[in-house]
């Protein structure tokens, strides 16, 4: 462990020299914390009480975070709404020291909320509020030149699609033209929609019902692996890594499959993981680290997430403790 220590924290200096563009779905995680202890007299029903709540930066934005937390510079493009939700969510981008100049605001939008209820740590209800209905080459047409502007700027991008309103088959295939015309790696976090377009990418995360919804098979080893070459070669990915929440994931790179098992002690809840691992990953890859190195380093930041109840994002600190606690 000794050796890898080392040349993890080699990986970890170079993240601070890397500059990411984070393109996707942007929406406010709100959790309410508390407690149920009565029965309401108006119905069958729990009586929840609430004693503490926050809200946090969610989707892309969440992806924003965790390269911030890991020391990468990092930008935001996507699109949040002219109110109290999207206020909170710009307040938390300035505070963690993201840039977005390329953030949309638009007055007849509806920032997305997920709102989480915990009740003695435990999530009783997820609430979503998502309703929009944006043109979707009104959407394009505010994109387009806006993504153009400073490209050469950014050693790397990532998309992560949510499957609300940013990502459209059109939007897609502008970034990853305009991406290849500068030779900048891009990195997808996919969805069912848009699955099977984000072709030519250098590196495409799906988690594990992810992969196997598209691609329409059980999951048996056999399938899988056999899958998982035909989803890389159809693509045309360079890295395809198949995530498994507490499992840890699978690797594709280089004609060669590597499980990678998951490094937590204990899992609380693996909300956001994806998040960390795309942040970690691309980070890693970027500062020159092999897909199989970057693949451990992510695979142990999203152990440290899924310790944590709630999508937390990962912190450098976090990270280089757990390292040197290992040595």
């Amino acid at each position: 462990m000794e050796s890898d220590q080392y040349k993890y924290q080699s990986i970890i200096e170079g993240f601070s020299k890397q500059n990411i563009l984070v393109l996707g779905d942007i929406i406010l995680d709100a959790y309410f914390w508390g407690k149920t202890d009565r029965m309401s007299p108006e119905a069958p029903v729990p009586i929840f009480e609430v004693i503490n709540k926050n809200f946090n930066p969610g989707g892309a934005a969440n992806v924003t975070l965790n390269i911030a937390g890991l020391g990468g510079k990092v930008s935001l493009m996507g699109v949040v709404g002219n109110d109290s939700n999207g206020k909170l969510l710009t307040d938390q981008f300035q505070k963690n020291k993201i840039d977005i100049s390329k953030l949309i605001i638009l007055d007849k939008y509806l920032t997305p909320i997920k709102t989480r209820v915990f009740a003695q740590d435990q999530q009783v209800i997820r609430i979503d509020e998502e309703k929009n209905n944006l043109n979707s080459q009104y959407i394009f047409e505010k994109i387009t030149p806006l993504f153009s502007q400073n490209l050469n700027n950014y050693d790397g991008i990532i998309l992560a699609d949510y499957n609300k309103v940013f990502f459209t088959k059109d939007v897609i295939k502008f970034i990853l033209s305009e991406a290849k015309k500068h030779k900048i790696p891009v990195y997808v976090d996919p969805k069912y929609d848009n699955f099977f377009e984000f072709k030519g990418v250098r590196f495409f995360k799906p988690n594990t019902v992810e992969f196997t919804t598209a691609m329409g098979i059980e999951l048996s080893d056999t399938e899988f692996l056999k899958n998982g070459y035909h989803l890389q070669e159809k693509l045309n990915v360079e890295i395809l890594l198949v995530t498994h929440g507490a499992d840890g994931a699978t690797l594709f790179a280089k004609s060669k499959h590597t499980k990678i098992p998951t490094k937590t002690q204990s899992v609380h809840d693996v909300s956001g993981a994806g998040d960390t691992v795309i942040a970690t990953f691309a980070l890693a890859d970027l500062t020159g680290a092999s897909p199989i190195d970057s693949a451990r380093l992510a695979n142990i930041t999203a152990g440290i997430v899924c310790s944590k109840v709630g999508v937390v994002p990962i912190l450098q600190a976090d990270l280089i403790n757990l390292l040197n606690s290992n040595n």
